[in-house]
C-alpha cells in the first residue's frame, strides 16, 4: 500500500478520501487490471459513471476483493452518476438500482447528478449528440435524489458540472443539502470563486481530470500543467513529480481529486502527496497559473441544443 489516504469530511459526517481514481473512457481488462492494482496500491475512492459504460467491470473486481476478504465494503468509497437521460424524478430509482447492480453493491457512497442538462431516455450520453430535454425540473430531481438516501441505496449525494447559481437553488430547496459538486478545476481552470461559493455552503468540491486532460477532443490550447515551467521548478525543489505537485495543491486547497492513470508507477505517484508540504511561496506561484475561462479543456464544443437547454451552466462566470 502507498501510504494512508487523508479524508475529506462531507456535510453529512461521511469521509471521502481526498485522492481517488478516475475511470472514465476505460473499460474492459484494461480497466480490469488499472483497478486491481489501484487496490492493490492502496485507492479506496472509486469514481465511475452510467455513462462511462464501465460499471459492470468494476463490479467485478470489486466482488472479487470483497469476497475474497482482502477489503471490506466500509473501506470502500464508490462514486457513480445518474446520466442525463435520467434527469427526471421518476428515472432516478431505476438508474441507480441499475448502477448497484452492475456494481454488485447494495449502496454507493456517493451518488452524484452527472449533469444539469437533462436529455431524452434511450439517445446519447455523449454531449456532442445528445437530444435534450428541455422540461428537467432540478428540485423534483433532488428530491428523488433525497428518496435514495432515505431508502439506503446511497450513503450520500450530490452534484456534478452545475454553476453555482444551480446549487444555490438546490441548497435552498433541500433536505438533504449536496454533499460534493464535481467539476473539471486544474492549475489552468482553478474555479476560486466556485471553490469559494461551495465552501460558504459547506459542500465539498471533487475536481476531475485534475492534472488536465491532454486526451480531451475538448482541450485547450498552451502547454500541460504537468509541463509547465513553473510547475516543474516547484516539483524539482521538492523532489516530487509534476503530478504530485499538482494534486497536492488541490489537496491544500481543501479539494478531493480523482485523477486516472493506467501507469503503474504514476498510479503510485498519485496516492504519495501526503508527505510534503507547498509553502507559501509555492501557493501562490501555482495560483498564479490560473487562467480562468480559458483554461476549461472540456465542453469548449458543446452541441447548439446543449447550449440552448436553459440549464445549460457554463455561460455564467461561475
Amino acid at each position: 500500500m502507498a501510504g494512508n489516504v487523508l479524508n475529506a469530511t462531507l456535510n453529512d459526517g461521511n469521509k471521502m478520501p481526498l485522492i481517488g481514481l478516475g475511470t472514465s473512457r476505460e473499460l474492459g481488462d484494461a480497466l480490469k487490471t488499472m483497478l486491481n492494482l489501484a487496490l492493490e496500491i492502496g485507492y479506496r475512492h472509486i469514481d465511475t459513471a452510467h455513462a462511462y459504460q464501465n460499471e459492470a467491470a468494476i463490479g467485478e473486481v470489486l466482488k472479487t476483493w470483497l469476497d475474497s476478504g482482502k477489503i471490506k465494503r466500509e473501506e470502500l468509497f464508490v462514486v457513480t452518476k445518474l446520466p442525463g437521460m435520467g434527469n427526471r424524478a421518476e428515472s432516478v430509482e431505476k438508474y441507480l438500482k441499475q448502477s448497484l447492480q452492475d456494481l454488485q453493491l447494495s449502496y454507493v457512497d456517493l451518488y452524484l447528478v452527472h449533469s444539469p442538462v437533462g436529455s431524452i431516455e434511450g439517445t446519447s450520453n455523449n454531449p456532442m449528440d445528445r437530444a435534450v430535454d428541455m422540461n428537467t425540473d432540478h428540485i423534483s430531481l433532488w428530491k428523488a435524489m433525497e428518496a435514495q438516501v432515505d431508502a439506503g441505496r446511497a450513503r450520500s449525494i450530490g452534484l456534478s458540472n452545475f454553476n453555482a447559481r444551480q446549487v444555490k437553488r438546490i441548497v435552498r430547496a433541500a433536505r438533504i443539502p449536496p454533499a460534493s459538486l464535481q467539476v473539471e478545476l486544474n492549475v489552468y481552470f482553478q474555479q476560486r470563486e466556485l471553490v469559494a461559493f461551495c465552501r460558504a455552503l459547506d459542500v465539498s468540491v471533487c475536481a476531475y481530470s485534475p492534472l488536465g486532460s491532454p486526451g480531451s477532443r475538448f482541450r485547450a490550447t498552451g502547454n500541460w500543467p504537468t509541463q509547465d515551467p513553473v510547475v516543474l521548478a516547484v516539483a524539482n525543489k521538492h523532489n516530487k513529480t509534476a503530478g504530485q505537485v499538482l494534486l497536492r495543491h488541490h489537496v491544500q486547497r481543501g479539494i478531493v481529486a480523482i485523477p486516472k492513470s493506467t501507469n503503474p508507477s504514476r498510479l503510485k505517484e498519485n496516492l504519495q502527496v501526503f508527505d510534503f508540504q507547498l509553502d507559501d511561496e509555492d501557493m501562490e506561484k501555482l495560483a498564479a497559473l490560473d487562467k480562468r475561462a480559458k483554461g476549461r479543456m472540456f465542453f469548449q464544443n458543446q452541441s447548439k441544443s446543449s447550449e440552448g437547454h436553459p440549464e445549460y451552466p457554463f455561460k455564467d462566470l461561475y
